[in-house]
């Protein structure tokens, strides 16, 4: 990361693990010796409803706390954030700095208003888009892995974090760090490996969503043109 500081906003949906990336976007960014703070913001209802993170990463001390008013990064998990308004933010790009970056989880462009891109243009916004829902059905079999390959689409618009240090937050997430026997009954240590297989086998298909995202994400020229 060469910025001192980059301020990102995740708006989506109740049970598409916008909290959980924030958690594991903060995690590797510390593990690359960057600083960073995590704030999770959601209703009393959970599934479907409005959702956002903001995680700040820094090279210097962080001392805010809370929501982010001014991202440099916004990043959409659903459609439904834009089309439908499913967002405590509004509009859905509010306070996104000059030369900000926006991605979208999205198989096509979506229909934002006019004035809305006018004022994209104006701060001139990046806005990519992802089919990222897509992707982790392909790559894993279900759409629970929405949020990693949001995270691989961010990585590949800007590396804020090492794939080493995402690795690593992503098994120490789930549980997947290196193995120790027990030291107790051979059976139980046979249950324990057992259960570091399956983990392991869980860490690399997250790690493959994550790099399939890296690769599908495309830039949408605010003019009309998406870039191949």
């Amino acid at each position: 990361m060469t910025e001192k500081k980059i301020n990102i906003r995740m708006s989506g949906l109740g049970g598409q693990g916008v909290v959980t990336a924030a958690h594991i976007l903060g995690a590797a960014a510390t593990r690359d010796g960057l600083i960073s703070t995590v704030n999770p913001f959601f209703g009393a209802e959970k599934r479907l409803a409005p959702a956002e993170s903001y995680v700040r990463i820094s090279t210097m001390p962080i001392y805010e706390r809370g929501e982010i008013l001014y991202p440099n990064i916004i990043m959409i998990f659903h459609p439904h954030v834009i089309t439908m308004g499913k967002c405590y933010t509004m509009p859905f790009f509010d306070g996104l700095q000059q030369d900000g970056i926006m991605l979208i989880n999205s198989d096509q462009p979506l229909a934002i208003r006019k004035e809305d891109l006018a004022k994209l243009a104006g701060l001139k916004a990046r806005i990519f888009y992802l089919a990222a829902t897509q992707v982790a059905l392909e790559t894993s079999g279900t759409e629970l892995a929405t949020n990693m390959a949001m995270l691989g689409g961010l990585l590949g618009v800007k590396e804020l974090v090492s794939t080493e240090a995402l690795r690593a937050s992503l098994a120490e997430r789930f549980g997947g760090g290196k193995f120790v026997a027990s030291g107790t009954t051979a059976a139980l240590d046979d249950v324990l490996k057992s259960k570091f297989a399956q983990l392991e086998q869980l860490l690399e298909k997250n790690m493959e969503v994550v790099e399939c995202g890296r690769k599908s994400v495309r830039e949408y020229l605010i003019h009309g043109a998406v870039s191949a």
